[in-house]
């Protein structure tokens, strides 16, 4: 089976779902599976091997240019080339563009809506190349915002779509009116044309099912994988003082002010000298305002020489900060689908103290490998923390059980196997249904008696 598995760019940041995409690919082709990673808006950034390919599809610029003004949907082809040299991609990424949902109501209405929106020329483009070059069995799409594209793709290329869906809820959700309403609409209704999904979590399958209409038998859960190469290699001991870690975009969604004033809490009741904590994550130029504010309080707590801001971490710089941790937190107020970075501490042997929401609660409680706290509760979270740091016994053991669920349960041979049996199953149905539907015209064109 041939397989196009589209990816979304991130603007030049690192992204868990980017990062997930590339190194399952990078499964699937060591496995000899014909799978192509197709980029959409900008090149991603991975910290690995980057399997995917040169071509960007639905870039950024000309998707901007073509949303905006009508003279742009017009343009012949090789006008349109301008804009999608991966150079002048890579160049354009590491600026400040804005991806806040609250300034893009327009451009993701007219995404959502596939062939009957403002974008069509850059579906075309995508639908052709598939069809004529590529010429695959089935496609992903790399999340909901693109279910408007399955229906061109389904009638062109006469193969199932299959669609991801990893936190759009998050993005749809802060849309300002009527772009969030009509959003949510068009993309519930453009859903019935796509021939199953794939979510990271029992969590939001469930949730999706509710958010988007779409029955529960067509959503398909495949819990995420991680590359352990270099994962849980211990570095020795670690020296005083205990040390909580936080990797996760700088950002009010991930929680980093609940943790903030956590540690605050802990600092008060220990003593700061018995503490520190290492933060670590992309800073967007829409959240620099959030992160000023949490330097302050840092601040003004006499906290300063207690927090290290590391900024934005590669694999390597990764690693040194998980092995450098007592217990990882990423409170997120939002009930996060995924939760990479919790399995990414777990596999290293680092016990997380996590919000009793989302993707955190089954997989902490599947994992065994730290505590669940009540959401939005820096009291509560302070309360976990503290447990962890006094009772040392307790933290090797959940770290241990973490570790060891990690490794035998979530690696990314596990994640290519459902995958592909999901791609089976789907592309068996796909054809079920096609058969039933060519024979029930044949018995449509038969003479009555």
């Amino acid at each position: 089976m041939k397989i196009a598995y589209l990816t979304a760019g991130a603007a030049g940041m690192y992204c868990g779902s980017c990062l997930h995409d590339n190194n399952l690919a990078r499964t699937l082709i060591r496995r000899g599976v014909d799978i192509t990673l197709i980029p959409c808006y900008t090149p991603i950034r991975t910290d690995e091997v980057d399997v995917s390919q040169e071509k960007v599809f639905l870039t950024g610029i000309n998707v901007y240019l073509q949303q905006k003004f009508a003279f742009f949907r017009h343009t012949p082809r090789f006008f349109d080339k301008i804009f999608e040299s991966r150079r002048l991609l890579k160049w354009i990424s590491k600026l400040a563009i804005s991806t806040d949902a609250r300034d893009l109501g327009e451009l993701s209405l007219a995404v959502i809506e596939g062939e009957q929106g403002k974008l069509a020329k850059e579906i075309d483009k995508l639908v052709i190349w598939l069809r004529d070059e590529l010429k695959p069995d089935l496609v992903q799409l790399p999340n909901a915002m693109l279910v408007g594209f399955a229906r061109r793709i389904r009638s062109e290329l006469g193969v199932p779509v299959l669609c991801a869906m990893q936190g759009e809820d998050l993005f749809i959700d802060d849309l300002v009116e009527p772009y969030k309403s009509r959003a949510l609409a068009s993309m519930a209704e453009r859903c019935a044309e796509v021939d199953g999904f794939i979510v990271p979590s029992a969590y939001y399958k469930a949730y999706m099912s509710s958010y988007l209409q779409i029955p529960l038998e067509r959503i398909h859960h495949v819990p995420l994988g991680l590359n352990l190469e270099d994962h849980g290699k211990s570095s020795g001991p670690k020296a005083d003082p205990f040390t909580i870690g936080f990797l996760g975009r700088t950002c009010p969604e991930k929680g980093l002010h609940c943790l903030i004033d956590a540690f605050h809490q802990l600092a008060d009741r220990v003593g700061k000298e018995q503490v520190r904590l290492k933060v670590a994550g992309y800073l967007s130029a829409k959240d620099r305002t959030y992160y000023a504010e949490q330097q302050q309080k840092i601040r003004e707590w006499g906290l300063a020489d207690r927090v290290d801001f590391l900024g934005e971490v590669d694999r390597e710089q990764k690693l040194a900060l998980l092995k450098s941790i007592d217990v990882f937190s990423m409170p997120a107020p939002y009930k996060e689908p995924k939760g990479l970075s919790l399995l990414e501490a777990m596999a290293n042997g680092i016990p997380v103290v996590q919000p009793d929401h989302g993707a955190f609660s089954e997989l902490v409680e599947k994992t065994g490998g730290g505590l669940l706290v009540p959401p939005n509760d820096p009291e509560a979270l302070t309360a976990g923390l503290l447990r962890l740091l006094e009772e040392p016994d307790l933290r090797r053991q959940l770290g241990q059980k973490g570790k060891e669920q990690v490794h035998e349960g979530f690696g990314l041979d596990l994640t290519a196997d459902r995958t592909l049996a999901v791609y089976e199953r789907v592309k068996r149905t796909f054809v079920e249904a096609g058969s039933r539907q060519a024979g029930q015209a044949s018995n449509s064109d038969q003479p009555h008696a």
